[in-house]
């Protein structure tokens, strides 16, 4: 492998969700506004998807107090959360650009109705934990150690006050 695709490989996620054109989506992103970091939640129609690899790009677009609002979100970045679907819709295109001129309930993809709605995840690279092989050193015999218990002193103390003080008190009152 190569320097580049080896630095690149690194900054892949280990699983990505897996989109589709005209599902509707929740994205959760990282915003950091000055010392403090967030997390903003933009829900919208996945309408195109492009590139491959560290590249790979998704748009969603909503329509938020009458106005489109389109954003474009890195499948890797690590800005992003997580990406949940809301609902699985049917498009027969690749790039749903068609919506930006409707308004409405006409801006919105069928509903694929037999659908499940399921976050699948595609898994890029594997775990190395877990190809790693495990070097085994020589066993010993371990050794037994013995421990005095430990004892906990508990100690409970009680305020005694004088009788007569707590009379004038009930008479204060």
């Amino acid at each position: 492998m190569d320097i580049i695709k080896s630095i690149e490989h690194e900054q892949l996620k280990n699983k990505i969700p897996e989109l589709k054109i005209g599902d509707t989506v929740r994205v959760h992103q990282k915003i950091k506004e000055g010392n403090r970091e967030r997390i903003q939640v933009f829900e919208g129609i996945i309408i195109k998807k492009q590139g491959g690899g560290v590249n790979a790009t998704f748009t969603v677009r909503k329509i938020a107090y009458g106005v489109g609002v389109e954003k474009t979100f890195l499948v890797h970045s690590p800005m992003v959360e997580k990406v949940e679907l809301v609902r699985v819709g049917k498009a027969r295109r690749a790039k749903l650009y068609y919506l930006r001129d409707r308004v409405g309930k006409a801006a919105k993809t069928k509903e694929n109705t037999g659908a499940r709605i399921e976050n699948r995840e595609i898994t890029i690279k594997a775990d190395t934990a877990e190809e790693a092989p495990v070097e085994e050193a020589p066993e010993e015999a371990p050794a037994v150690e013995t421990e005095a218990p430990v004892v906990q002193e508990v100690v409970d103390t009680v305020k005694e006050e004088p009788v007569e003080t707590v009379k004038d008190n009930k008479e204060e009152k």
